[in-house]
């Protein structure tokens, strides 16, 4: 008798999540769920690692599955913890989120969402990242479930390629409103970051980051941001090897 796939499930909005238990109810029916999840929020924490203190697991009841457990570090611990220490093997697929809030452009570097799935990469496992463009903590999962078992059921059938991931955004909405799903890439903008100064009681000063969005690619049609704008799912292929591969030759060049 065949096996069922082995998936692991996780996020950096922490175990209990709206969107990691959507994540769950729709994996949970074409495999072996194991969800190893961050204790808390972790959102911005990008691919770092905890090396100056103590990883701690706890068994949790808080999914419909018979192996869950919360992690006191961050999304890429729980990765290397599950793949290391809990999973009886290698899993055939790690899928991270549901995100809540988009992790189109460059919003991939800092996300723990995408690092999670960038270390599953690195570990030879097809891994996705799934993000919904709703921020709400009451945001409607229906459309991204949807979505995310399709995209699912065609990564494990098809795998992937050694090193490479998948960054999939979903657009806000019901899912007779998605036109479709497209394969993209990562636009050009940026983070136009203030740091507003503000003091506490006491006098002294203290920073809250603000800033807005802007994309310096307005008009390319190629672009995750412009799938998302127009009401598609951008499927993004991301890889972990962030050599600039075009510039090699110019440096040579340079004699250093």
């Amino acid at each position: 008798m065949e096996k069922r796939p082995l998936i692991l499930v996780t996020n950096d909005d922490g175990i209990s999540s709206p969107g990691i238990k959507a994540l769950v109810e729709v994996v949970e029916k074409f495999g072996d769920v194991v969800v190893l999840a961050p204790d808390k929020p972790q959102s911005g924490m990008g691919h770092a690692i905890t090396i100056n203190s103590t990883l701690r697991i706890n068994k949790e009841k808080v999914h419909n599955v018979t192996e869950q457990y919360s992690c006191s570090g961050t999304p890429v611990d729980c990765v290397k913890i599950a793949i290391n220490k809990i999973l009886p093997r290698k899993p055939d697929l790690i899928v991270s989120g549901i995100n809540h809030g988009s992790n189109m452009s460059i919003n991939v570097i800092y996300s723990g969402t995408m690092s999670a799935a960038v270390e599953g990469a690195l570990e030879e496992v097809p891994s996705i990242g799934f993000s919904l463009c709703d921020y709400s903590i009451d945001a409607d999962f229906s459309a991204a479930k949807a979505i995310v078992e399709k995209i699912c059921k065609t990564v494990l059938v098809h795998k992937m390629a050694y090193g490479i991931c998948l960054n999939v955004n979903i657009p806000k909405g019901k899912f007779d409103e998605i036109k479709g799903i497209k394969i993209c890439r990562q636009a050009k903008a940026n983070w136009i970051e203030e740091l507003d100064e503000r003091f506490d009681p006491s006098g002294k000063p203290y920073y809250w980051l603000t800033g807005k969005f802007v994309n310096f690619e307005e008009g390319c049609t190629d672009t995750d941001v412009w799938a998302l704008d127009n009401n598609y799912v951008s499927v993004v292929p991301v890889q972990f090897d962030m050599t600039a591969h075009h510039t090699i030759d110019a440096l040579k060049s340079w004699n250093l």
